[in-house]
């Protein structure tokens, strides 16, 4: 019995030690998407409509959600603002910090937020937007309804260089420690969402549409910013699914769905002086449905030097792309100048699917700094337009390397 009661003891110490183990990672991960996220003990819950905000899609509740989030960002508490059931109008707002507490603060929509659509209220470029803040959970299952169908009209950006861009739906500025699941955004005036001067922005089971005609509603736009990862998500519009700018370092594409859109874009690049390279993006586990570019590269003509290096597109599906892979170093513009953003070390790694254009692969490089270790390794896609014609490749100076199958090959 000593020797039997001797090995429960040990078993029942083993299970401890390795179930602290267990705890431990979990909180670990846990920590990342905010520990407070499920409103656990210690939370103090601050409702809008405790404010003065009216769920009846007529009041404007700018003023209402910005006490509401003064009142939570002040309390030096852990802290939870909620938006419940319902359909709340507003027009801009800033939710400012930096906030007192030391934990995350949590931002849960659970109701239906709507952008007013009158354009003459949003003196700036977005109508949400979070803003220097150190630790927030933005989720809740509700949806941000930007009301791009009434304003569309007015984007005149694809004729006049000069135009003022609608505002973006939710903007993310100066943010660290961000974690945003599991919400909805639809119609977007402009971007549905743009992270700048970020780190460590967490994007994951959000959904992002508007229709492939709409102009320029990016689904998440993301520059000058350091380790963003976006996964498990679907996202369809009218531009580009995702797209990566000037000054973004360290980004994870993961499990996003893309489609329509313009697809997943590095760029565009060299459009102002004195931009930050871009580095360390990596695509991986995606599938593009019929979209007009598949994995895309592009840089204005005529630009300022800067770099885009230590690029990965790997494991992506194709389904009726029409361009799948893409490097445009003369995107919006047939100038004769060359850019002079420079791209080396781009991956494409077990790109599958089918083209509906006959060109499946597009390196239009530089001729000033043409692209430098680009490499092909198990590219199979085959071509479904109605014209009978061969798939091919045409690579204009670039410098490739490939491996196992090659359909096309690059020319």
């Amino acid at each position: 019995m000593a020797i039997a009661g001797s090995i429960l003891i040990l078993g029942l110490a083993l299970l401890s030690c390795v179930a602290d183990g267990a705890l431990r990672r979990h909180i670990g991960l846990s920590h990342r998407r905010g520990l407070i996220d499920g409103g656990g003990a210690g939370v103090t819950v601050f409702d809008v409509t405790q404010h003065g905000a009216k769920a009846d899609d007529q009041t404007d509740n700018a003023e209402a959600f910005i006490q509401t989030w003064r009142a939570a960002c002040d309390s030096g508490v852990p802290a939870k603002l909620v938006i419940p059931v319902g359909t709340f109008l507003t027009g801009p707002v800033v939710f400012q910090g930096p906030c007192k507490s030391t934990e995350p603060i949590v931002f849960e929509v659970q109701g239906n937020v709507k952008a007013t659509s009158d354009l003459s209220e949003y003196s700036s470029g977005q109508w949400i937007l979070f803003e220097i803040i150190n630790g927030l959970t933005l989720n809740g299952g509700g949806a941000f309804d930007g009301q791009g169908v009434a304003v569309w009209k007015y984007n005149d950006c694809h004729q006049n260089k000069q135009c003022q861009p609608l505002p973006s739906s939710i903007k993310l500025s100066k943010v660290k420690n961000c974690d945003i699941h599991e919400i909805s955004s639809f119609d977007s005036k402009y971007f549905h969402m743009h992270v700048t001067d970020c780190s460590n922005i967490w994007v994951h089971d959000v959904n992002l549409t508007a229709p492939a005609n709409s102009p320029n509603t990016d689904g998440i736009h993301i520059s000058n910013s350091d380790s963003v990862n976006v996964t498990s998500s679907q996202i369809g519009t009218g531009d580009d699914c995702i797209s990566i700018g000037q000054g973004a370092t360290n980004i994870l594409v993961s499990q996003v769905f893309c489609g329509p859109g313009h697809g997943i874009s590095v760029g565009s690049l060299g459009k102002y002086n004195n931009e930050e390279d871009v580095s360390g993006i990596l695509v991986t586990n995606c599938t593009l449905l019929n979209t007009t570019n598949g994995l895309r590269i592009k840089t204005y003509a005529a630009s300022q030097p800067s770099q885009a290096l230590n690029i990965t597109f790997k494991d992506i599906t194709m389904d009726s792309v029409k361009n799948p892979i893409i490097i445009d170093q003369k995107y919006g513009s047939r100038k004769s100048e060359p850019s002079r953003v420079k791209i080396s070390n781009v991956h494409y790694q077990n790109i599958k699917g089918t083209s509906t254009s006959n060109v499946a692969v597009s390196f239009l490089c530089s001729s000033l700094v043409p692209c430098e270790g680009v490499e092909l390794v198990d590219i199979d896609l085959a071509y479904i337009g109605l014209k009978n014609m061969t798939l091919s490749g045409s690579c204009l100076n670039a410098k490739v390397t490939s491996g196992g199958t090659q359909n096309p090959t690059c020319h």
